[in-house]
């Protein structure tokens, strides 16, 4: 086997695996079974809804004439949210909480505006979240997403400073919700029931997200999901927006939580413990994420019952969402988190890349020294690596020879070079296995660098001001020497382009192909990732840059060694 076809094929598989999704929507294999018992699944759900009716409100969000968020802020009267993380209200129609933006994450570089996230339900972007109680048949009157609640005592939601809602439907029930808030982003939710009459109540209690639209800036490719998820009985489950307005998905378990996940932010809810719940992920008017209790809520005459909901609105900061899910005993919390395929090489790295960005103060210099220290564990590899490579170089006239005298016989040629590498004591492969060992670390970094909440709006030196977001400059204006702001598939800035140089002096360093058409494609491929790695985060342009440089020295010395030529 040819190793220049090896590395050739190796180089375009990678470019397939990271960059066609990008552009392309990949059908998801169909797995006939699952299909077929998640048939039988929602045909007994179906049966159940219609024998039972018990589904929770979902017929009133649908948004005739939107208004802005600061009128619809001004509809309810609303108390105060606030803690050392978050800022907001709850409104008392409907007892909702839809309102609530971070503050320590701004929209924007430019501007000093937090992160808005949860919004009121008459807003084009509404985003909020009810919880309630629902019975068979709705024959109870309950409070619906329109009640007005009032405010019992205290007035403001804070830390160790709770609020209580209250709500009579006049027939001998009163609603309450005690609403507690932690430093951070958990809710609890304590809603009890008080039951003034002489029979016997039964409800269920329910909690549901509501998103009136799918976000803008949704990434739309695999390397990181946006939309549904949830845990249900230790197995995660994800849902795209798109899947979700074609078919709605129904799940039964006893422990679990469901939500709703952005790249840097999620909702979540988290049923009772040990309590067996149905939770539905549906398109009706809105996108929604609920959950109800399969199992009802039995309040007698005199009496009261109640029932707790977690909550959590939060920016998916790591150290912060794994102590929920050790703290709160919530299985499975931390895959909020998309640490992708690789999850042991991805997670155990960002570890590593914030406590170095911890010592140095900067990311873009902790991506480096990681960028170093995964060459260091590679160098053995690498080297061997290296060493076939310029043994395979020193071949090339040889081969070059060979093909001129064999050149209308592609047997013997083939016969010739196989007695060649056998002569020499060359393995053509032998430069591949190590590359393909490395494979799994170099997506781990990638998806990491990616994911990183920890890397938004971190500043690494002169015009990367944001080590999340693509180098802003562009050849196209001479990086800025020209007043002329060009469309963005024409900003292909200075990060972007040394990796391309840095790729292209690599390239040279290799055996360079015999054959004219693979010689094309190596010398566009340089070209082609450059292109399309322009609009990706500048931190991780900056780490294949500074890998392809230390890359680069290693194999030059190596090259050096054995003598071969570099030119």
């Amino acid at each position: 086997m040819d190793n220049r076809n090896v590395f050739v094929a190796i180089a375009l598989s990678l470019a397939v695996l990271l960059f066609w999704s990008a552009f392309f929507e990949t059908p998801k294999p169909v797995n006939e079974k699952r299909i077929v018992k998640e048939n039988q699944i929602q045909n007994k759900n179906k049966a159940n809804e219609e024998n039972n009716d018990i589904v929770p409100n979902i017929n009133e969000t649908k948004v005739q004439v939107p208004v802005s968020r600061k009128d619809s802020l001004k509809k309810a009267k609303r108390i105060k949210v606030e803690n050392d993380k978050i800022k907001g209200s709850i409104s008392l129609q409907g007892g909702i909480l839809d309102d609530l933006s971070f503050k320590d994450y701004k929209e924007n570089l430019e501007k000093e505006d937090n992160v808005v996230f949860l919004n009121p339900k008459e807003s084009e972007n509404g985003y909020f979240v009810e919880t309630g109680w629902t019975s068979i048949g709705n024959t109870i009157k309950v409070p619906t997403i329109n009640s007005i609640w009032s405010v019992v005592g205290n007035e403001t939601l804070s830390k160790n400073n709770p609020v209580v809602l209250e709500w009579k439907n006049d027939e001998g029930l009163i609603f309450r919700k005690k609403i507690e808030l932690d430093e951070k982003y958990l809710f609890r939710i304590n809603q009890e029931i008080e039951n003034n009459t002489n029979k016997t109540i039964e409800l269920y209690p329910y909690a549901q997200i509501t998103r009136n639209k799918k976000p803008e800036d949704v990434t739309d490719f695999y390397i990181l999901h946006e939309g549904f998820i949830g845990v249900f009985d230790e197995e995660l489950k994800e849902d795209d927006y798109d899947d979700i307005e074609d078919k709605k998905e129904t799940r039964e378990a006893n422990n679990g939580w469901l939500g709703i996940t952005d790249k840097y932010w999620m909702t979540a809810i988290v049923p009772p413990k040990d309590t067996n719940f149905k939770s539905t992920f549906l398109y009706k008017n809105a996108f929604k994420a609920n959950y109800i209790l399969n199992n009802p809520v039995n309040i007698g005459p005199s009496s009261k019952k109640e029932n707790q909901i977690r909550l959590f609105v939060a920016a998916k900061e790591v150290e912060t969402i794994d102590s929920y899910a050790e703290n709160q005993s919530i299985e499975k919390f931390d895959l909020v988190i998309d640490w992708g395929w690789f999850y042991f090489f991805t997670k155990p790295l960002f570890f590593v890349v914030d406590y170095l960005f911890k010592i140095t103060g900067n990311f873009g210099i902790a991506i480096i020294l990681i960028t170093a220290a995964i060459r260091i564990i590679f160098f053995p590899l690498a080297n061997y690596s290296f060493r076939s490579m310029a043994k395979m170089k020193a071949l090339q006239p040889e081969m070059t020879r060979l093909k001129d005298v064999h050149k209308e016989d592609k047997v013997k040629l083939q016969q010739a070079i196989m007695a060649l590498y056998k002569k020499e004591k060359v393995n053509p492969a032998s430069g591949c296995l190590p590359i393909l060992i490395q494979i799994p670390f170099f997506f781990a970094i990638y998806k990491m660098l990616f994911i990183s909440l920890e890397m938004r709006h971190q500043p690494f030196f002169g015009w990367i001001k944001d080590l999340s977001a693509q180098d802003p400059t562009s050849i196209f204006n001479l990086f800025g020497l020209i007043p002329w702001d060009p469309p963005g598939f024409l900003i292909i800035g200075i990060w972007p382009i040394l990796m391309g140089l840095t790729m292209f002096l690599q390239q040279k360093l290799n055996p360079a192909p015999t054959d004219p058409i693979q010689a094309k494609i190596f010398m566009f491929f340089p070209l082609f990732l450059t292109i399309i790695l322009a609009p990706f985060p500048s931190g991780l342009v900056v780490y294949w840059t500074v890998n392809n440089i230390l890359t680069i020295a290693q194999q030059w010395v190596i090259m050096r060694k054995t003598k071969v030529k570099t030119v």
